[in-house]
């Protein structure tokens, strides 16, 4: 009897890695719209990292490890004192931005939010344009860190159009991983053997469940699972640069790669989908997509499926909010992935669980007509009953065209409409609203409102002086893609 025995023959790299990676290493970035989005996409970001500050369950995550760690040219988090190695510091920037879940997003085959990515940028930026200038060097630019934003932008966004990660369990923040391992790298000199390095110890590391986001598990390891991401990014790029060897076949080996381990889903009869369905579909080639038609959360700290339903109820919260009492139902039509995802009946545990409910995010500005982060904490949600028996007397049900017209490329809506039925028989109106303010559709009208937003952000603090200096230079494009980024980051230091 005898075996046949394969040759160990070592591949090439697996050839979605070698996409990833020219993509980082020779693209150049031309387009004025995605540069300018992205500018208003650091604008945002930011803010929602200092708005983040002023919650203890954030704050008490931040810091170094050991107290009175001093770093060399410290990567510096935007808001506090604190000066950290650049992987602890995209931690807590990562952290800070993702917490009150209102920096931007993206909807597809797979949900996300790409700024997660500017935790790792940067604070690899601002520790590289300290240490440059430290040996009479140029500094790094903020311009670098625009197109680093844009790139982790298309390659999260990209990957996410066809694939969904949370069918087969996984959650969103690989994508987050694979893309600041992207261009950490190359933002810290890696060349294309390094960069294929890095990003085959991405694919291979343990990858986040989604337990964490859905009930009755929902947490705040949500809010800080994509600065653990793209941290881990920084230092996976790290490992690779100190010349690692990488994985070639992590997502192609048979039996033991990404796709037939974590790619897989049995489904009833326990047989794998055919080969096809285990490998990522690339709908588009990377370019700039993404950033120039990201989702920005202007109106609401609010999951991005019902930002439209929380419109809608602020819409019709004067008509509403005297005859509360009398309401009998409350029907609010939606498409299917806001069911899949955020539709819950029952208690709800903490303010990740809050803010993760479709029905707890209507209820909130139909009676107060606003949603703010602070609906989401205990001791608001305590001292007003009425919003769970709003949420008791709620339908949810599926428009179809509602769902078409989210998965469909050439319209992306978010859409959703309320009416509400009162007790002697009347009713509202059914209000719908298709597209969110944050949507490019509306981009002429949400720049400004996010602009506003900016503003008030930065007043949470710091004084006005230095609010309106850091507006202004943010206003500017050229002036703030020429500014190095260890002086721009000097300005949010406290």
């Amino acid at each position: 009897m005898s075996t046949t025995v394969e040759a160990n023959v070592r591949p090439d790299y697996d050839v979605e890695l070698q996409r990833i990676a020219d993509y980082v290493l020779e693209y150049r970035i031309e387009s004025a719209e995605a540069l300018d989005t992205a500018r208003n996409c650091l604008m945002d970001t930011l803010g929602c990292g200092l708005l983040a500050l002023r919650f203890p369950e954030c704050t008490k995550h931040l810091g170094p490890l050991v107290e009175g760690t001093v770093v060399p040219h410290g990567a510096r988090v935007p808001g506090t004192s604190f000066r950290l190695d650049p992987v602890k510091a995209a931690w807590d920037i990562g952290a800070i931005i993702r917490w009150l879940d209102y920096n931007d997003t993206w909807l597809a085959a797979e949900w996300g939010h790409p700024s997660d990515n500017l935790g790792g940028i940067l604070a690899v930026a601002d520790h590289l344009s300290q240490k440059r200038v430290a040996e009479g060097e140029a500094p790094l630019t903020v311009r670098e860190v625009l197109e680093a934003m844009i790139m982790a932008h298309e390659i999260q966004g990209v990957l996410a159009l066809d694939n969904s990660f949370n069918r087969v369990g996984l959650d969103h923040v690989v994508l987050v991983k694979v893309a600041s391992t992207a261009v950490v790298a190359r933002m810290m000199g890696g060349n294309r053997e390094q960069l294929l390095s890095a990003l085959s110890h991405a694919w291979v590391d343990g990858q986040s469940l989604r337990t964490y986001r859905h009930a009755p598990n929902a947490g705040s390891r949500k809010s800080w699972a994509a600065g653990d991401a793209t941290s881990r990014g920084v230092r996976l790029a790290d490992i690779a640069l100190r010349g690692e060897m990488g994985i070639p076949g992590v997502l192609t080996a048979p039996q033991w790669g990404f796709y037939d381990i974590l790619f897989s889903k049995t489904n009833k009869d326990q047989k794998l989908k055919p080969e096809t369905e285990r490998k990522f579909s690339f709908q588009r080639d990377f370019g700039t997509y993404v950033m120039e038609n990201v989702l920005f959360k202007i109106a609401f700290p609010a999951e991005f499926h019902a930002q439209t339903a929380c419109e809608a109820a602020v819409t019709l919260h004067p008509q509403v909010r005297e005859r509360l009492d009398d309401i009998d139902r409350i029907v609010l039509t939606t498409h299917d992935s806001a069911i899949r995802i955020i539709s819950k009946s029952g208690r709800l545990a903490n303010p990740a669980d809050r803010d993760h409910c479709l029905q707890y995010m209507t209820a909130v500005p139909l009676a107060f007509g606003n949603l703010v982060a602070e609906h989401y904490e205990d001791e608001f949600h305590e001292s007003h009953p009425i919003i769970d028996e709003l949420r008791g007397k709620m339908e949810v049900v599926e428009d179809e065209r509602y769902s078409r017209d989210y998965h469909d490329p050439e319209k992306r809506s978010i859409a959703n409409a309320i009416q509400v039925f009162f007790t002697d028989g009347t009713s509202t109106d059914k209000v719908e609203v298709e597209y969110p303010i944050g949507h490019r559709r509306r981009r002429a009208e949400g720049i400004p409102v996010l602009e506003e937003k900016f503003r008030r952000n930065l007043a949470t603090r710091f004084p006005s002086g230095r609010c309106a200096r850091i507006f202004e230079l943010c206003k500017d494009q050229a002036r703030l893609e020429s500014t190095p980024v260890h002086r721009f980051v000097d300005l949010f230091v406290i």
